[in-house]
């Protein structure tokens, strides 16, 4: 069991930046791939990046168009995603999720989610 703990949202104005981190409960295995979603009022969760625990591979939705970074670091068990020029509608609640196997852009292929941080971008 993993437990998941995401931190850092918060509302910031069009254009800034923001860190958000995503803390597990326990060491993930090495075959552990970890997500982030985010979800907009009325819409679907959506995923932005995953990352292998390792490290060495990392994706990313087209949309973001690179204004967002994964990262991690092993020895905290934490995920991070910095995610610069933020814009109005970046506004959601940012997840970020487990599991095993390599990084899946589908929702139904993560086991453990975490509560959730909002972020939101004013005008």
């Amino acid at each position: 069991q993993v437990q998941l703990v995401e931190s850092g949202g918060g509302l910031v104005q069009a254009g800034s930046s923001l860190r958000i981190s995503c803390a597990a409960s326990r060491r993930t295995f090495v075959s552990d791939a970890m997500g982030w979603f985010r979800q907009a009022p009325g819409k679907e969760r959506e995923f932005l990046a995953g990352i292998t625990w390792t490290g060495d591979n990392t994706y990313y939705a087209d949309s973001l168009k690179g204004r967002f970074t994964i990262s991690r670091d092993a020895a905290k068990n934490t995920v991070y995603l910095q995610m610069n020029s933020l814009k109005p509608e970046d506004t959601a609640v940012y997840y970020c999720a487990a599991k095993v196997g390599a990084v899946s852009g589908q929702v139904k292929q993560y086991a453990y989610w975490g509560q959730g941080t909002q972020v939101t971008v004013s005008s």
